[in-house]
């Protein structure tokens, strides 16, 4: 993206930060944590990224690196002052089937370049690992009660889905996803589409049409795919920055709630039941 284009965005961020803190629904001001320690936050962010097996090594590494870079970028520290806190709650854990959820940092404040450099320090340090299966709806399950005592009173809570593959483990994805929106949490995905679909790892061809349809929701989601290993660190870091603003990018998806999905939110659960039988 041409430093022009950032610079755009990351005015518009500011300004939509501000109007948004400063007209933030009740809706939002409910689900605030209302304890007398609570600080009060722009967002409150919960990574959930994926270490299922048919991520691989260079895919992990790539994952990781995406957000660290992302999180000591000049577009993302702007774009963090301009909210009306000019702060954000973070945390960030990994998942795979419904038996692996693993938190790597647990909730801290990102409030400048000193606290993002913590931040990332702290994935940076964590030792990688992989799991069987794919529960985005597991993953979902596990963030959703991370806000209730995240120890923070955010304008806005988001769980951001990174990962390569469909639901094939757990409850159905819609389910879950239904319930976390009822909440007034909104749902972004990042889907990774670096190889070409395999029967024997269970891909799709539209993974980002999946996501768009069966895993994002609520107020501003939005999905930013990932096709080419060189996009990577730049999608992560344009994802954070619309996220820190409560934008949404251009063309427009269509939004989780779409009455007649394009693609069945249930092909990875068909696709696990033809190859193995249950």
């Amino acid at each position: 993206m041409r430093p022009r284009a950032w610079f755009l965005i990351i005015l518009a961020a500011i300004a939509v930060a501000a109007f948004g803190a400063l007209a933030a629904p009740r809706s939002a001001l409910r689900l605030a944590d209302r304890s007398p320690n609570a600080v009060a936050v722009d967002v409150e962010l919960v990574i959930a990224v994926d270490v299922s097996y048919s991520m691989d090594q260079d895919e992990q590494a790539l994952q990781r690196e995406g957000y660290i870079t992302a999180f000591t970028s000049r577009e993302f520290l702007h774009a963090l002052r301009g909210g009306i806190n000019g702060k954000i709650a973070v945390t960030y854990f990994e998942w795979a089937g419904t038996h692996h959820r693993q938190i790597i940092v647990p909730w801290r404040l990102v409030e400048g370049p000193e606290s993002a450099d913590a931040f990332v320090a702290e994935i940076a340090r964590a030792p990688y690992s992989r799991a069987s299966r794919t529960s985005i709806s597991g993953a979902l399950m596990f963030a959703k009660p991370l806000f209730d005592a995240s120890g923070y009173r955010g304008l806005r809570r988001v769980i951001d889905v990174s990962g390569d593959g469909v639901n094939n483990n757990g409850p159905l994805v819609t389910t879950i996803r239904d319930e976390v929106l009822a909440s007034g949490i909104t749902i972004n995905g990042l889907p990774i589409m670096l190889k070409r679909p395999s029967s024997g790892m269970m891909d799709i061809d539209d993974l980002d049409i999946y996501y768009e349809d069966c895993v994002i929701g609520g107020p501003g989601a939005f999905v930013i795919p990932i096709k080419e290993r060189s996009k990577f660190i730049e999608a992560t870091r344009t994802k954070l920055v619309l996220e820190i603003a409560g934008l949404k990018p251009e063309p427009r998806v269509i939004p989780a709630s779409a009455a007649a999905p394009r693609i069945s939110c249930t092909i990875g659960e068909k696709i696990w039941q033809q190859r193995w039988g249950n």
